[in-house]
């Protein structure tokens, strides 16, 4: 039986290192190299499990360079997407932020471990309570979860000092940046298919906001966001 033990407990150490180099590579050879060199949000990542928000199925991709699957036709984020996020937003302790889109509840712990108040919205019932369960697990209490369309915005808390929506949108939703508070920031992904921008709005006062490109990259589209109008002839 001793031996038995023994052997069990070398076993959970073993994993415990692989797991542990896994995601020392996933920091150093992904996040790092997409030009996340912030240290606070590189340490996040050490911080807080990636793969405890990951499905049981997908564990052993938890630090892949992919979007992993979470059900109901949704996907997580790559970790060099989220840390490019979290870089580009410079998220306060004094900041209240909105997310659209809460997925797994990875990017939902991380923006809550740097901010005062997440607020996030989720419009499919079981990815909010399996978040719910993820965050809680982990302590995490600065968090309302609320299940909703927030394609449009989620007014009933605004405004916001951070606004991030966490799937692609083929046009911004009508006056979306009102929502922002003065020197509040948004960050999105822009475009349809091959070509999406990540931008980030700026509200530098009342009704003048700023915008700036990012990066290229292609994400799922967010459920129910708006589209433009086609012309047809």
């Amino acid at each position: 039986m001793e031996l038995e033990q023994t052997l069990a407990q070398t076993h959970l150490l073993s994993e415990a290192k692989l797991r542990e180099q896994a995601r020392f590579n996933m920091i150093e050879q992904q996040i790092r190299t997409w030009e996340v060199l912030d240290a606070r949000v590189l340490e996040l990542f050490h911080h807080i499990p990636r793969e405890d928000f990951v499905p049981a199925q997908y564990k052993g991709l938890a630090f892949a360079d992919l979007e992993i699957p979470i059900g109901y036709g949704q996907t997580m984020l790559s970790p060099k997407i989220e840390g490019r996020i979290l870089q580009s937003l410079e998220i306060k302790k004094t900041d209240k932020v909105l997310e659209i889109g809460t997925g797994s509840g990875y990017l939902t712990a991380l923006l809550a471990t740097l901010a005062k108040q997440v607020h996030s919205v989720e419009i499919i019932p079981e990815l909010s309570e399996s978040a719910r369960t993820c965050l809680a697990k982990h302590n995490i209490q600065n968090v309302v979860l609320e299940v909703g369309d927030a394609a449009q915005g989620w007014s009933m808390h605004a405004p916001y000092d951070v606004i991030v929506f966490t799937g692609s949108l083929p046009m911004l939703p009508k006056n979306i940046q009102q929502q922002l508070a003065i020197g509040g920031r948004m960050f999105a992904v822009v475009g349809e298919p091959p070509v999406m921008e990540a931008i980030m709005i700026h509200c530098v006062a009342n009704n003048n906001y700023r915008q700036q490109a990012l990066f290229e990259t292609c994400l799922p589209v967010l459920a129910n966001a708006p589209r433009p109008t086609r012309f047809e002839f």
